[in-house]
């Protein structure tokens, strides 16, 4: 192939490293107001009265709005196709305020100085409540966090917020209980998994205004235009038609994005005064008033027999939501959904829990959306269970795994298409040294060295939801205008997208203008999330491309009066089989686009959504080096060997690989949202929430093993999440094989290790 499987770079590559791309604080107008917004100090609390006028009459200041300014029509943030399946239990603002940081009055004023200084005049009065800080207290806790009578569900999610719970899932098949009286060896495991800030680089913005023809516009850094659209539809009250969202360069999103969390602010301004507003979080209010990864509960129990399958697979878990429902129902669902069918020498398998309100900040979507915190839980299960059967880790996995033209328990009969996840672990642990390594070595200084591995799957799009589009056009020039809605966030999937057209079309890349998610011009994408651009977006492309080179064969048959089975297309020109007639395509662009007597431009385009989501696999292997006098672990060498289908670009794919691991580390070493007594964020800014540098992660080695996914484009899956899911349980395990500790309560800090080794 031309393209496909190249590292091309990436087509905006330069203009970023040389600071011209146009991201969305550099598009403000010069006269939009500025948006603030006054937080509550209290984690759970009602309004008994808010008195503005002081605040009002500060010169300069153009609109203060409260609880009783904005629509009373609930919605939700989370961004998702519709119906959502997350709760409707949000307003814009609101008399009851839920967590430390939760709005009680928008500010709009000419500059931020005055809006500042208007937002410190607004007396309010509050009745504090008792907040639910203790999300294993949540079920039943005397505060109930949503006691309104219009919370909405589209679906039956099992919500019973009398008693603060959102969501209540169960899957089982086969009798769990029977089957583990069956079993020669059972062992169980509780883990906790903390709440994990996003930590992209630019934080949350967007700004508003009236166009020439009174439509509300709005551009955001979003990962989900449409979903943004529909949001302020719902929470304005106002026709989507009379909305466009624009999405401009992205810096950065992890899924923390693809909740819309500020576009509505500086929205509802725009619509009460006419006038352009923005609204620019700072860090703090990035950290403390947006979302975060869902922290969770999940206890593990695996049976085996005497040989060493895995006969019952029992997940149980409580999942942390925080005060609102983004994401809530379908994230904990995942923790099932990636791990019951990987080990398929089941005879049962069960997942079941709930999620819980607190007052704390909403979780949302982040890079792994569940199957983090099931991979973590069901890998430090596994690694218990091959040290209770005298087992090699790497040999438990190869004996039990799924491999492809199988199915499982919870798969309903469908067969894996595609996976090279056993050579994954085969060429892993060669890599690694883990013949020579495994277990540990001392290496003096009271210092010793260990290796760790663990296994994850993900997922290639929603199957059955996710439904994307793509156009493609002939310009008069013989250039081409692909039209997508997918979100590059810096993944360079604008870059793969447009190797993907080329491939099908046989032309260059620089040929090809890409075009992005502008709600008014780009054809319908549910956004960049789910792992799903390259499978589901990129199959659309590939189909699109492929319609409008049938178009191009046709028409140059047509002008040269052959029939199109004489002809073929080039990249260059369609030309007759033998040689003997030709067309440049430039020729035909000029008479399809600029010529007369009913000619149309040819366009290509496709629509795609896949009944499955083919998972990418990944085996992980960590080797760590503990101080044994203090605690304090220190990550070598990590080795990823992944499967991701076909690579449409190694080099793009690579550096996917290695942010998602690195963020992998962070959560099983560094990063914890921490909270004080009365529900105040203490770690609110990158001073105290400490996320690795390149000095804290070692070495990380990346390769591929790919496979061929007979239902993605060119082969591919998805690789933007499964990356982050397989560090914890493996470095976790290499502790324990180091000092003897196996920790299950992220993150594994040396205070941690330290004390579990006292205590040891």
């Amino acid at each position: 192939m031309s393209f496909v499987g190249k590292s091309i770079p990436k087509i905006d590559g330069m203009a970023i490293t040389t600071g011209k791309p146009v991201y969305t604080e550099d598009m403000v107008p010069p006269n939009a107001l500025v948006v603030k917004l006054l937080r509550s100090p209290h984690a759970f609390a009602k309004i008994k009265s808010i008195d503005i006028s002081r605040a009002e009459k500060v010169e300069g200041v153009e609109c203060i709005l409260t609880y009783k300014d904005v629509p009373g029509h609930r919605f939700t943030l989370a961004g998702q196709s519709y119906p959502e399946p997350s709760p409707y239990d949000r307003l814009i603002l609101e008399e009851i305020v839920r967590y430390v940081g939760d709005e009680v009055a928008i500010i709009a004023a000419i500059d931020e100085e005055t809006a500042e200084k208007a937002m410190k005049l607004i007396k309010v009065d509050y009745e504090v409540f008792e907040p639910v800080l203790d999300f294993e207290k949540a079920i039943d806790h005397p505060s109930i966090i949503h006691p309104e009578i219009d919370l909405h569900c589209n679906f039956d999610i099992g919500m019973q917020k009398e008693k603060n719970i959102v969501s209540s899932q169960k899957v089982e098949v086969g009798d769990v209980e029977e089957e583990l009286q069956k079993c020669d060896v059972v062992v169980e495991e509780t883990c906790y998994t903390q709440a994990q800030a996003h930590g992209m680089m630019e934080t949350y913005r967007a700004f508003s205004y009236f166009d020439h023809t009174n439509r509300l516009v709005v551009v955001s850094s979003t990962q989900i235009p449409f979903h943004v659209r529909r949001q302020l539809s719902k929470a304005l009250k106002m026709p989507a038609s009379k909305i466009r969202v624009i999405k401009p360069r992205i810096g950065g999103g992890f899924g923390g994005k693809q909740t819309g969390a500020v576009e509505m602010f500086a929205a509802i301004v725009t619509q009460t005064t006419g006038k352009p507003a923005k609204i620019i979080y700072d860090r703090k209010e990035t950290f403390t008033a947006t979302n975060s990864r869902h922290a969770m509960r999940l206890k593990v129990r695996l049976g085996a027999d005497k040989e060493g399958y895995i006969r019952v697979v029992d997940i149980q878990g409580l999942s942390d939501t925080g005060a609102y429902g983004e994401h809530a129902s379908t994230t904990f669902g995942v923790v099932g959904q990636k791990t019951l069918p990987l080990y398929n020498k089941t005879k049962a398998v069960r997942f079941m829990g709930e999620v819980v309100y607190t007052n704390k900040m909403s979780a949302g979507a982040f890079r792994g959306y569940g199957a983090t915190q099931g991979t973590f839980a069901l890998e430090t299960a596994v690694n218990k269970l091959a040290e209770a059967l005298k087992m090699d880790p790497t040999e438990i996995r190869l004996k039990n795994l799924i491999k492809e033209g199988e199915t499982s328990l919870v798969s309903d009969g469908v067969k894996l298409g595609s996976s090279t996840l056993h050579k994954c672990i085969a060429r892993g642990r060669e890599m690694i040294g883990w013949k020579d390594k495994y277990p540990r070595q001392e290496i003096g200084d009271n210092k010793v060295r260990a290796l760790g591995m663990a296994v994850t799957m993900q997922g290639s799009g929603i199957a059955n939801i996710d439904t994307a589009s793509a156009e493609i056009r002939l310009n008069d020039d013989g250039n081409f205008t692909l039209l997508i809605g997918s979100t590059d966030m810096g993944t360079g999937s604008d870059t793969i997208l447009n190797q993907m057209a080329a491939e099908v079309l046989e032309i260059p890349i620089d040929k090809i203008i890409v075009h992005a998610a502008d709600t008014d011009i780009s054809p319908y994408d549910p956004g960049s999330y789910a792992s799903s651009t390259t499978y589901v977006t990129g199959m659309a492309v590939v189909r699109a491309a492929e319609d409008l080179k049938k178009q191009i064969i046709e028409s140059g048959a047509g002008i040269l009066e052959v029939s199109i089975d004489e002809v073929e297309f080039d990249g260059e020109k369609v030309v007759t089989f033998d040689g003997d007639k030709e067309v440049p395509l430039e020729k035909i662009a000029e008479l399809q686009v600029l010529g007369f007597g009913g000619k149309r431009q040819l366009v290509g385009n496709a629509t795609y959504g896949s009944p499955v989501s083919p998972p990418p696999f990944i085996a992980g292997f960590a080797e760590v080096e503990v101080d044994k006098e203090t605690g304090k672990v220190k990550l070598i060498d990590y080795v990823a060997v992944i499967d991701c289908g076909t690579v449409i670009n190694p080099n793009l794919a690579r550096i996917q690989a290695e942010g998602g691991l690195v963020q992998g580390i962070g959560l099983a070493m560094y990063e914890d949202i921490r909270y004080d007594q009365d529900g105040r964020m203490t770690t609110n800014s990158f001073m105290q929430y400490k996320i690795p540098t390149r000095k804290d992660i070692g070495n990380i080695r990346v390769v591929f093993e790919e496979s061929f996914e007979p239902t993605g484009p060119f082969g591919a899956k998805s690789i933007g999440e499964v990356v982050i899911n397989t560090p914890a349980p493996a470095i976790i395990d290499a502790v324990y094989n180091a000092v003897g500790v196996r920790l299950t309560d992220l993150p594994i800090t040396p205070e941690k290790v330290f004390l579990a080794m006292e205590k040891n």
